[in-house]
């Protein structure tokens, strides 16, 4: 192995459990990284290879190892989400939310099944209009490209009625997202276009302002909160700041982001309410519609829990998934930082 004896006696694998299916899976699992300036977190998706999962390593170095920019305020106006769930679900979960925890903007997970779609954003609204007042509440939706260009269109003309703030990437290439841009009402919002994007220059970061409406940039997907701060300045879109489904220390490196940023919109960070166990005793969730801006350590009995629910030979395809991404060029800035 190639890695440094500090890393590697710093990490922790782990895996905790989502109340329901979100994006797949019912379980994030990962790396905690102890370091001199705190504990970051290693959490790519599967999907994501070396050179992608190379980003997510340094944004977990960063805050570890590193800094953060100045925060800008105390505490970040946030939505909460929901996931692909029936309507009536949808419902108590919306009420649950703004009732509770204070949210009036709700982002909705779609799945490219439009009835049941259409099901779930029309009782998310009926559930705000009754709680917030008529079109008080706002709506956003996230179909992680799941439409063609001609589903797009034909979803977004239907869905448009809800009152919706915005759609966050509907399709998947610049190409479709031109067109589809072209022939709706709906605002577009950027996600996968940006993290997902292989060089993240000012080139392929000035082409989506001819495509989209706002941008969604996650730091753990784009390399740490100060190549975030720099691809907000190269996008010159209204930025919402979002995260991957990390745990709740993997969240704080959002909510720097969110602080540092002049943001008007709510960042996508209510996830914490997602989540049926954690890191830390008490996820963070939002209170009032905001989430207060901090670090957070992991506790010692539910970080207990998190290692034992990991299998060991997902522990170990963690490991080596480290191994790779820490020869990746995102990670190699901060080998000297680490090594020393």
């Amino acid at each position: 192995m190639t890695l440094p004896g500090s890393l590697l006696q710093s990490v922790t694998p782990f895996a905790i459990r989502l109340h329901r299916e979100f994006r797949g899976v019912t379980v994030r699992e990962g790396l905690l990284i102890c370091g001199p300036s705190g504990w970051g977190e290693f959490a790519p998706f599967d999907d994501y290879g070396d050179e992608h999962s190379g980003r997510w390593l340094a944004s977990a170095l960063e805050a570890a190892y590193g800094d953060w920019p100045q925060a800008k305020r105390e505490s970040v106006n946030v939505n909460a989400i929901i996931p692909a769930v029936t309507a009536e679900v949808a419902s108590v979960l919306v009420r649950d939310v703004v009732m509770n925890d204070g949210c009036t903007t709700i982002k909705v997970k779609v799945t490219g099944d439009l009835s049941a779609d259409e099901e779930r954003i029309s009782a998310t609204r009926d559930a705000l209009d009754a709680v917030l007042g008529l079109g008080v509440g706002r709506i956003r939706i996230d179909a992680n490209a799941c439409w063609s260009r001609q589903e797009a269109v034909i979803a977004l003309r239907r869905l448009a009625g809800y009152g919706l703030e915005y759609v966050e990437q509907p399709v998947e290439s610049n190409e479709d997202l031109r067109a589809v841009h072209s022939e709706i009402n709906v605002p577009i919002a950027v996600d996968e276009s940006i993290r997902k994007n292989k060089n993240l220059d000012a080139a392929a970061m000035r082409e989506l302002v001819e495509i989209a409406d706002v941008a969604i940039i996650k730091p753990a997907p784009v390399g740490g909160v100060w190549r975030a701060m720099e691809i907000a300045d190269l996008v010159k879109l209204p930025v919402v700041v979002s995260n991957g489904m990390e745990s709740s220390v993997g969240l704080c490196s959002a909510l720097a982001l969110a602080a540092a940023l002049d943001i008007d919109r709510a960042c996508g960070l209510g996830t914490g309410k997602l989540l049926a166990t954690d890191v830390i005793a008490q996820s963070l969730v939002p209170h009032q519609g905001l989430m207060k801006v901090q670090r957070v350590a992991p506790d010692p009995e539910a970080m207990s829990a998190a290692q034992a629910l990991i299998d060991p030979t997902r522990a170990k395809f963690w490991l080596d998934r480290l191994e790779r991404a820490w020869q990746s060029a995102a990670a190699k800035p901060w080998h000297e930082k680490v090594e020393a």
